[in-house]
């Protein structure tokens, strides 16, 4: 049994799924002849088999989204890694796994399916082999920052953290956003589940700080301390957090409880 990643999120974009849910509706069209208003409706389009997959996947409705995914073409590889991704989601990883390596012979460049497989053995600790699909996905599409987030947590999972941090670093400067995204559904897994979560929050803070954002420093130097980040002495000399020093919030932090395990 593995145990369900504590976030696993999804690069994915609200609005699409309210465009398909909007595929589906009757707007009214107003005719006015000068004495009243009829309401005359346009016919209703049928969704399509993804578009109702892709509404119960943001309702986290996952085995009706597996049903809605499967009554399109087991050719589409879309839908192959989409219904990955619904099994996914239920811990179903060997199934999960054969639908992406599908989704993956159907179309080899599909840089999605391939990160989306190295979530797969990232979850069952084959943390070599996730990195491996991960540098896959990545050369297919260099600009994604949920893949290079991802390469640099598997990094992080086994030790190598300075490679983890240049993953983090590009991946920030590709979207500022990208570790601060939740969503339910989408063609991407973002894996976000590391063991020593106080010291990744540490790092992440530091990596913030670094950057110049210290509302998002302060609140994973929070996270790092109330999860019990043992070596609090750094924070008066860690370089990263010179500019935090003197901000009351900063002084607050210092002064918390070490966390009694």
């Amino acid at each position: 049994m593995v145990n369900r990643p504590r976030s696993v999120t999804l690069a994915a974009c609200l609005s699409a799924a309210l465009g398909f849910c909007q595929t589906g509706t009757i707007t009214p069209n107003s005719i006015v002849d000068g004495t009243r208003a009829a309401q005359v409706d346009t016919p209703k389009t049928a969704l399509s088999a993804e578009g109702r997959g892709d509404i119960f996947m943001a309702r986290k409705m996952y085995r009706e989204a597996i049903e809605a995914f499967s009554e399109g073409s087991p050719k589409d590889a879309v839908l192959r890694n989409k219904i990955g991704i619904a099994f996914h989601q239920q811990m179903q990883l060997d199934t999960a796994r054969k639908y992406y390596e599908q989704a993956i012979k159907l179309k080899p460049t599909y840089s999605e399916a391939i990160n989306n497989l190295g979530t797969v053995y990232y979850a069952n600790k084959s943390y070599r082999r996730a990195i491996s699909q991960y540098k896959k996905a990545i050369k297919l599409a260099p600009d994604s920052a949920s893949i290079h987030s991802n390469l640099g947590t598997a990094y992080y999972s086994r030790n190598q953290i300075p490679l983890a941090m240049e993953e983090f670093r590009i991946a920030l400067k590709l979207d500022p956003e990208v570790f601060e995204r939740h969503s339910s559904y989408g063609v991407l897994l973002q894996e976000r589940s590391v063991q020593d979560r106080a010291k990744f929050h540490y790092s992440m803070a530091a990596l913030y700080a670094q950057g110049g954002r210290n509302d998002l420093a302060l609140q994973y130097l929070r996270k790092a301390l109330e999860e019990g980040y043992k070596e609090r002495k750094k924070l008066s000399d860690d370089p990263a957090f010179a500019g935090l020093r003197d901000l009351p919030e900063f002084k607050e932090l210092l002064a918390l409880e070490p966390r009694v395990l």
